[in-house]
């Protein structure tokens, strides 16, 4: 990249951290009567150049574009005899007029939608489309949505999902934070694996099935690509006697994409990770109940998990088993739970910390990342909570009183500096040729950095100590 386009790039990712929705250039609402028949509403777009128009119906506000009006002529009714009401979408897509751009980004990408509408306060300004965003901000993320969707084969699928690698290189390197990075790149990601599944899977399979992503991808706390951990839920009674060959044609296009066959092997590819909700009931069961020593990670692994294609029902019935044959599983959940404590510091570590030189490597996911996200996990299985993110886990966690308030603020704030460390330190590696793994030397750090680093595993060793009280792992 030239000197001039790396300036103009960093310069659109600067925009889109610091201006807010207001900045961009709104397209005036327009409204018309939800009885207004399809006929008198497309003149009056056509009048005014417009492609949309809101709609309204009494308390209801509803949009009506003209991808809807191709729908209307599929309908046995003429247009001139059907009311707009009819046609018009009221489950608005809305924004705050002071929300920064990167939400309405994000909004976009997660809603899968091309408009929002943007108010403040109870007044709707007007309209933000994909193209006003785009032409605000030249962001290549939109570019990469419309690389996916239009993707006709694995091949096209692969630029893709090396634009996103880029993405997120630059979206660092501009300040944005890591928080707002995952979670964007999350989306990104999802759609991508979406994509893939419909390119290699058949309509009838993805309609019986429901496929998943877990662990980190799941929580949509990964960023940079470091392995593949997915799995297959099947319709009760559905069967797909090609479904091992699919398996293997997905996990591969996913290694050409650059994700890593997993070590462990929870992919598609394992038939442990790809069967009916029956046989997934059984060994939840297993997991929990079982004398299989990988239980206790396996349900860890399982209960990060999303949605990503097909039928989410599937997932959030088993989700339900889960906690219905959890009552009284107190022993267990100890046993969960003090996986979060393996994993502790050696004395010479705060040493090491404070004094420069050592060579010693840390491992930020071990001492770091694991703890935290996995003592969240415990408690969360605990009580019931279904968010899909640490994040998310810690707040509700808070709400329901079930955590301090302080601690979960520390927790949070931890979490995100340890996430920051090890994605500078995986795109320092891919920079240099290396495959991104977690380890890295302290002697790197700066000295400010060495302070966070020893603050934030302060309160990490804080919380163990709480979830040893919490779950009785001395009476195990």
């Amino acid at each position: 990249m030239t000197q001039t386009g790396a300036f103009e790039s960093q310069r659109e990712m600067l925009t889109l951290i610091s201006a807010c929705v207001r900045d961009a250039c709104l397209q005036r609402a327009h409204y018309v009567d939800g009885a207004l028949d399809l006929v008198s509403v497309c003149r009056e777009l056509a009048a005014r150049g417009l492609t949309h128009t809101l709609v309204r119906d009494g308390d209801r506000l509803g949009i009506f574009t003209t991808t809807d009006l191709r729908d209307a002529l599929l309908r046995d009714c003429p247009p001139a005899a059907l009311p707009v009401r009819d046609l018009a979408r009221f489950d608005l897509i809305e924004v705050d007029a002071g929300a920064d751009l990167f939400e309405a980004l994000w909004l976009m990408v997660r809603r899968r939608v091309n408009r929002l509408v943007v108010r403040e306060g109870a007044e709707v300004l007007g309209i933000l489309g994909q193209l006003d965003l785009v032409a605000f901000v030249a962001n290549h993320s939109h570019i990469s949505v419309l690389q996916i969707d239009q993707a006709a084969s694995i091949g096209d699928l692969r630029a893709a999902a090396q634009r996103i690698d880029g993405l997120v290189a630059q979206l660092h390197d501009s300040g944005l934070r890591v928080e707002r990075i995952a979670r964007l790149v999350g989306e990104l990601n999802r759609r991508l694996l979406a994509r893939l599944w419909q390119l290699v899977a058949p309509p009838q399979l993805i309609a019986n099935s429901c496929l998943l992503v877990m662990g980190s991808e799941g929580r949509g706390e990964q960023i940079v690509k470091t392995d593949q951990d997915n799995a297959l839920l099947l319709r009760d009674g559905y069967e797909q006697p090609q479904l091992p060959e699919i398996a293997t044609r997905f996990s591969e296009a996913l290694s050409e994409f650059g994700y890593p066959p997993c070590s462990g092997g929870i992919m598609l590819t394992n038939p442990l990770w790809r069967g009916s909700v029956a046989r997934f009931r059984e060994t939840l069961r297993d997991w929990i109940y079982g004398p299989d020593s990988d239980g206790a990670m396996n349900l860890a692994i399982f209960f990060d998990a999303a949605p990503v294609a097909g039928d989410a029902a599937l997932l959030q019935d088993l989700r339900a088993h889960l906690e219905r044959i959890l009552g009284g599983g107190d022993a267990f959940l100890a046993r969960f739970a003090a996986a979060a404590d393996q994993f502790d510091e050696p004395q010479s570590m705060w040493t090491r910390l404070t004094l420069r030189g050592d060579e010693q490597p840390l491992d930020l996911k071990k001492l770091g990342t694991f703890p935290i996200v996995h003592g969240v996990r415990a408690l969360c299985l605990q009580h019931g909570v279904r968010e899909p993110g640490t994040a998310q886990r810690l707040r509700r966690l808070v709400e329901r009183g079930l955590l301090e308030a302080d601690l979960g603020r520390d927790l949070m704030e931890a979490l995100h500096f340890l996430m920051e460390l090890k994605l500078r330190h995986q795109l320092r590696q891919l920079a240099a040729g290396e495959a991104p793994g977690n380890s890295m030397q302290p002697s790197a750090l700066s000295t400010m950095e060495r302070d966070q680093l020893k603050q934030a595993l302060a309160i990490n060793k804080r919380f163990r100590a709480l979830l040893r009280q919490r779950f009785r792992f001395d009476a195990m």
